[in-house]
């Protein structure tokens, strides 16, 4: 037993010297990867002219495409679906109301055909007339038995393990991370902590109206069916500086819902970086960037290339995508 545990006890310093060596071990050893790294000892280092007291170091992800897969469809939407099936018993008029009734046949292009309007009706229709306890049980029920229809996995695997790595080794430098997110905040919030190591109190998304209720001497806070705020495209800067209070100095996205957020991050003062997933691999992941439904890459891109953002292509730039992949 002692001989084993000598054995483990080296492997384990051997294992915490790699990662000390290399923060981004998923990362192949190209542009970006190189442009991180530099980036962080910039603004570390108390004898750089660009270092950044550990006060003002804010970095902000956006979630799906980002740190998680978003196709077929974003994963709330998915949630959103099996809600409706869950729910179509008790409401017998959705067997003929759109965009229930092609739901349920399973026809979600048409489901969708109507667009935004189509999107908010099911997000009312789903996410709304209940606690925000009850809400937040609802979510973790659905993240613990759902599965990603392409891979079978629970949604909670398909997340980014290149990103994954590089959370940790910013906070270990000094950064506050916070998510920055178009999904709605109150799904994100039962889960992240657990996937990402973000508290609930830094998870930014877009939110419904809500109320307070006193019944019977209970209090409770009530989701009505009413949008709030929508976190997305301009709404992310004015939520960050709402939420946050700092402009971060780093932020990172994947679409074009993130690029004002990434235009705030790099026009402030001193070192910035602004980092965009370009999914590139059609076999371990997907590809696809600007004629996407989902994840549309296209004003981000070109902005990207002239400003000289760091841009991480999937297919070349990572080792791995998923914690679960072989290599």
């Amino acid at each position: 037993m002692k001989v084993f545990m000598k054995s483990l006890f080296a492997l384990l310093l051997i294992l915490n010297a790699a990662m000390a060596a290399d923060p981004l071990p998923s990362w192949n050893d190209t542009a970006p990867k190189k442009n991180i790294i530099a980036f962080v000892d910039r603004v570390v280092k108390e004898s750089s002219p660009d270092f950044v007291p550990v006060a003002e170091r804010i970095a902000t992800f956006d979630n799906d495409g980002t740190l998680w897969a978003e196709q077929p469809m974003y994963f709330q939407g998915l949630f959103a679906i099996d809600r409706v099936k869950v729910l179509a018993p008790q409401q017998p008029e959705w067997k003929t109301k759109e965009p229930f009734a092609s739901i349920l046949t399973g026809n979600y292009a048409a489901a969708f055909a109507g667009g935004e309007r189509s999107i908010m009706e099911l997000v009312m229709a789903t996410h709304a007339g209940m606690s925000t306890e009850e809400f937040e049980q609802i979510v973790r029920d659905w993240v613990a038995a759902a599965r990603h229809p392409k891979t079978e996995r629970a949604y909670t695997e398909m997340v980014y393990k290149p990103m994954l790595e590089l959370l940790g080794y910013l906070r270990a430098s000094g950064f506050k991370t916070f998510i920055v997110s178009g999904g709605g905040v109150e799904f994100m919030r039962p889960w992240i902590e657990e996937v990402y190591g973000i508290p609930p109190e830094q998870v930014i998304g877009s939110s419904i109206k809500t109320k307070f209720d006193l019944t019977h001497g209970k209090p409770a806070i009530i989701r009505l069916p009413e949008l709030n705020f929508i976190d997305d495209k301009a709404g992310k800067p004015l939520a960050i500086n709402l939420h946050i209070g700092r402009r971060p100095i780093a932020a990172f996205g994947n679409s074009d819902g993130d690029l004002q957020m990434l235009q705030w991050a790099t026009t402030g003062k001193g070192a910035r970086l602004a980092l965009i997933v370009h999914h590139t691999d059609g076999v371990r992941e997907w590809a696809y960037d600007r004629n996407s439904l989902v994840g549309r890459l296209d004003k981000a891109l070109d902005e990207a290339k002239a400003r000289n953002w760091t841009i991480v292509d999937m297919k070349n730039d990572w080792k791995t995508i998923f914690p679960f992949e072989r290599n």
